[in-house]
């Protein structure tokens, strides 16, 4: 077990130094190759020659490709000065970048957004999962059933129905009409009723989306190994159909949850944009946003390598979660 661990976690720092220079590529490199200076996209709409070269010294993008990646990834572990002379702007591990525009760091906007999207990612994942996996395991019991035939229709319109729509639809009757649900996000360590109350929607609304997913995907697989050799021998052996089906059956089913559970719980963390700004919520995904619409870049590539960050621990989580749920996996 030891060595399946140091070989996941070998395999995840690549992947984040890949990840990483990739996305010193895509926003210092790639626009010099398209004749653009990476210093008026970082000045935002500053026009001023002497601003842009001021920050053309501070990021030193007169320096050689290499020397700035060296500075970039050194930033994110020991932190990082944007020095032009006397002018010396200080930007204190982990340096996720500087924004020249707002003269605002990003490590801490980063870090004021990510509750907001951990409590919607989490709350909305034990919703979707519990509820996603009891459906499908029920349908694939009771195939061509009525309840097999509702569920899957529900889970056919939860698919189909984009997250904007259904999110716009409870805001209208739960929160305007009844005033059920009202209230700007607070956060759990000041108001946990409050808390929970602005997070209920959201949740149920992601929720609705992702268990459709997984009920489908956990009926098929079901249905799959209910068929296997296996599960005819232990109901020979004569163990009992809720034996057979939680101790063998869902053993097998797990795996391919948790592998979709893995890229979908990444990518919320990383910002769960649409559910964001249909509540404004101020997580992630709003910020990435509100960076968007201002052309504040340190700001886009930061929010892009925190996600790419989150991306690569939850699957990293799920590999670890393999070896528990099949302990072949090891062995590979």
């Amino acid at each position: 077990m030891l060595a399946y661990v140091i070989r996941r976690l070998f395999a995840v720092a690549m992947m984040l130094l890949v990840v990483t220079l990739t996305t010193f590529v895509i926003f210092f490199v790639l626009p010099k190759w398209a004749g653009s200076d990476p210093a008026y996209l970082f000045a935002g709409k500053q026009t001023d020659e002497a601003a842009i070269e001021g920050i053309r010294q501070k990021l030193g993008l007169a320096d050689p490709v290499l020397v700035q990646f060296w500075n970039f990834v050194q930033g994110l572990f020991a932190g990082r000065e944007y020095a032009n002379g006397p002018d010396v702007t200080s930007c204190p591990a982990p340096c996720f970048g500087y924004s020249f525009r707002t003269e605002q760091e990003v490590w801490p906007l980063l870090t004021e957004a990510m509750p907001v999207t951990l409590s919607l990612a989490a709350g909305a994942c034990v919703l979707w999962v519990t509820g996603g996996v009891a459906a499908g395991v029920v349908s694939a019991l009771r195939r061509g059933t009525l309840w097999d035939r509702a569920a899957m229709t529900v889970a056919l319109a939860g698919v189909s129905l984009p997250i904007y729509f259904t999110g716009l639809i409870s805001l209208a009757v739960f929160s305007y009409q009844l005033d059920w649900i009202s209230g700007v996000y607070t956060p759990v360590e000041e108001d946990p009723l409050q808390w929970f109350r602005t997070l209920i929607l959201p949740w149920i609304t992601l929720a609705f989306l992702y268990a459709a997913m997984y009920a489908r995907l956990t009926r098929a697989t079901m249905l799959e190994i209910m068929g296997e050799d296996y599960i005819r021998t232990a109901r020979a052996k004569g163990l009992t159909e809720r034996v057979v089906i939680g101790r063998h059956a869902m053993r097998s089913t797990w795996t391919p949850v948790l592998t979709l559970l893995g890229l979908d719980l990444g990518a919320l963390l990383g910002g769960a944009v649409l559910t964001e700004s249909t509540y404004s919520l101020p997580g992630l995904g709003r910020l990435a946003i509100e960076s968007i619409e201002s052309k504040d870049l340190p700001l886009i590539l930061g929010v892009t390598l925190f996600a790419a960050l989150f991306i690569c621990v939850a699957n990293l989580v799920v590999d670890l979660l393999y070896a528990v749920v099949d302990p072949r996996v090891r062995i590979g």
